[in-house]
């Protein structure tokens, strides 16, 4: 048989192995599930050798279309998960796009932040992205909304569900806390490279101090006018702007927030402000009202702001109010003993003690000398000073004193410290020691039982109230409680720093400016240790070795009033040392008081708790001294022109009313 002849029997095997093929390879698919099969055959593949020889493209061809569905499914979301989780890919997402266009709609908001202030012995740190949710510290609340262009947005309906509010703040860049609104979305400082201080070039920072002093004093300028514009637009001519329900509050009647603010509009340059409030006070501003006013309040804001007012202007429209407004204080020093009744009613010229006592607080009494005193050299009328003066007198040779430290309370009848045994530079003796050396200071240093009376306290003050906290060592002022130290330190004694500044600079010794730093970054501290960047009210220092942070704070202290007292030592402090370190803290805390208590319909709100930068929960309130006090004590700590107010030339009363010093040394 030749080698092309076939047997029978052969043909019949092929022929049945060619049909067995063809039908194993058009077998119907079944729908009730898929199988993807990896590995060797059994069957007629024998020992897996077919298999092993099928191209990849052959392979893929034999499944059905649903299984290369699914394979390709797969890859495209592996590949998605792989893009997704690598983490130098996603920071170059989110941060190389982030001032690309500022106009887009889709732009997520992040706030720009100036660095935080280095640690001394320690490298400069830039926090990085995936620690941002390990701080709250100085920082908002990460909000995802989008940034929209010329936001106008109102509080809008405070009875409102807490969601609706909620989502409607992240679309407009607001915090909304139980109904009211806060406007996040202020601008900080940035160079116009990029470049934050501590990294400009030598050769450049003599341009960016220009450029950063510009920024920073226009900020101050644009938060007075939002807060101009509140109590305008909701409390014109009274007291206080209430601003989260667009209201206000009368305290003695007498447009409080106002007055308060004459000096501050000058001062900021603010001349169309000024104009309409001059105006409101040459026609509308009446003393001969049957009413009762605090006569230390009315002093410092009233009286102390309109003689400032008169001294910056030359108007002597403010001269003549300041004349009326003192007379009709005097009332208040018919006493006994000389020490004045805390009441007065200025439209019956009659005057009273609390009705619950018949104590005036040691700081009240003693914290309006510097006006009545000027308001004596201008008049030429002795009454004034005379009467401020005998106070001064008795308190001088009272007993009842620690080591220059007084008590926080005096009996009108008698003239005796009454509550003994109880000393701070907290609330109701502060300013007892800050009109000490300003008196000082205003008449020329002549007067050496007030300078006297300091240097004593001073001295009382580090033998009694100085103490470390733990573990950073923070040097903090507490107080003595018949013979028992308490840590408790208030934010009000923060006005020590810059006082302690001020004496330095007037010859008093080196070591008092050695303190005021230590307690000015203890102050700045009290800001910086904060989850929202602002001060409690109130706070508690740990002594005890291994605490585990310096500050405790209690829930009734955990408000913040948009107190003065560490800017006003922030502005002391710079002008005495010229390090920028002071400024950079302060700008810290201007921009926490934009993103926690800026209202957008007009004006800030004092707020509960400085503990939640979710829920920090506005007190409506917003007392004149933000305007009197606070800002301007921002705009002269960011000027770099320190002719404007020049401490040689004058001394700030406790409200900041810069009055003339009278003579030199």
């Amino acid at each position: 048989m030749s080698s092309t002849t076939v047997r029978a029997t052969d043909w019949r095997n092929i022929s049945q192995f060619r049909k067995g093929l063809v039908t194993d390879m058009h077998q119907p698919s079944r729908r009730d599930y898929v199988s993807i099969n990896f590995g060797h055959r059994s069957g007629s593949y024998n020992n897996g050798k077919h298999w092993r020889k099928q191209s990849c493209w052959r392979k893929w061809k034999q499944l059905s279309r649903l299984q290369r569905s699914l394979i390709l499914f797969i890859l495209v979301l592996l590949f998605i998960c792989l893009i997704a989780s690598y983490p130098t890919v996603t920071e170059h997402l989110r941060d190389g796009h982030q001032d690309t266009d500022s106009n887009s709609a889709m732009k997520p908001f992040i706030p720009q932040m100036l660095p935080e202030p280095v640690k001394r012995g320690q490298p400069p740190m830039q926090e990085q992205p995936s620690q941002r949710k390990l701080s709250n510290k100085r920082r908002p609340p990460v909000l995802n909304h989008l940034q929209k262009k010329g936001n106008t947005s109102d509080t809008g309906a405070v009875d409102k569900a807490a969601d609706s509010i909620k989502k409607k703040g992240k679309e407009q860049g607001v915090i909304s806390w139980h109904g009211a609104m806060i406007d996040i979305n202020h601008n900080t400082e940035r160079t116009k490279n990029g470049e934050n201080k501590e990294g400009s070039p030598p050769n450049q920072k003599a341009k960016f101090s220009k450029e950063s002093e510009a920024v920073r004093l226009a900020a101050v300028q644009e938060a007075f006018r939002h807060a101009w514009k509140g109590y305008k637009d909701f409390a014109w001519g009274h007291d206080e702007l209430k601003p989260i329900s667009k209201s206000y509050s009368e305290w003695f009647g007498l447009g409080l927030t106002l007055i308060d603010a004459l000096d501050t509009m000058w001062i900021l340059s603010l001349k169309e402000e000024f104009e309409e409030a001059k105006a409101w006070v040459a026609a509308e501003l009446t003393f001969n009202k049957n009413v009762d006013v605090n006569l230390f309040e009315t002093t410092i804001r009233i009286l102390g702001g309109l003689l400032s007012t008169y001294h910056l202007t030359g108007d002597t429209l403010f001269l003549d109010k300041a004349k009326d407004i003192g007379s009709r204080l005097m009332p208040a020093f018919n006493t006994p003993s000389k020490i004045p009744y805390s009441d007065v009613n200025i439209g019956k010229g009659t005057a009273h003690p609390p009705h619950w006592t018949s104590d005036s607080t040691v700081a009240e009494v003693t914290s309006i000398q510097l006006e009545f005193r000027e308001l004596s050299r201008l008049t030429q009328k002795p009454q004034y000073q005379d009467a401020v003066a005998e106070i001064m007198k008795q308190i001088h040779k009272l007993d009842g004193k620690l080591d220059g430290l007084v008590p926080m309370f005096i009996n009108t009848n008698n003239g005796q410290f009454t509550h003994q045994g109880i000393y701070t530079l907290g609330a109701r003796a502060d300013s007892y020691y800050e009109y000490l050396l300003k008196q000082w200071i205003q008449g020329g240093k002549k007067e050496d039982q007030l300078l006297e009376d300091y240097l004593q306290a001073i001295e009382g003050v580090k033998k009694n109230l100085l103490q470390k906290s733990s573990p950073s060592g923070l040097t903090f002022v507490g107080e003595v409680s018949h013979g028992q130290f308490s840590s408790k330190m208030d934010h009000l004694v923060c006005f020590l720093p810059g006082t302690l500044a001020l004496g330095a600079y007037n010859g008093l010794p080196s070591d008092h400016m050695d303190l005021a730093k230590q307690l000015m970054e203890t102050c700045y501290q009290m800001y910086t240790q904060m989850e929202t960047g602002l001060s409690p009210e109130i706070v508690h220092f740990n002594m005890h070795q291994g605490s585990t942070r310096d500050i405790d704070v209690k829930l009734a202290d955990r408000h913040n009033l948009l107190r003065p007292e560490t800017v006003e030592s922030l502005f002391y402090l710079y002008r005495f040392t010229k390090d920028h370190k002071y400024q950079d803290w302060g700008w810290e805390i201007l921009q926490n008081f934009n993103r926690y208590t800026k209202v957008p319909s007009g004006g800030y709100t004092s707020i509960n708790n400085v503990c939640d930068p979710d829920y920090p929960s506005p007190r409506d309130k917003m007392d004149s001294f933000f305007l009197g006090e606070t800002l301007k004590y921002f705009y002269l700590l960011f000027s770099d022109d320190f002719n404007v107010i020049s401490l040689d030339q004058y001394v700030f009363n406790t409200e900041a009313h810069p009055l003339p010093i009278w003579a030199s040394a």
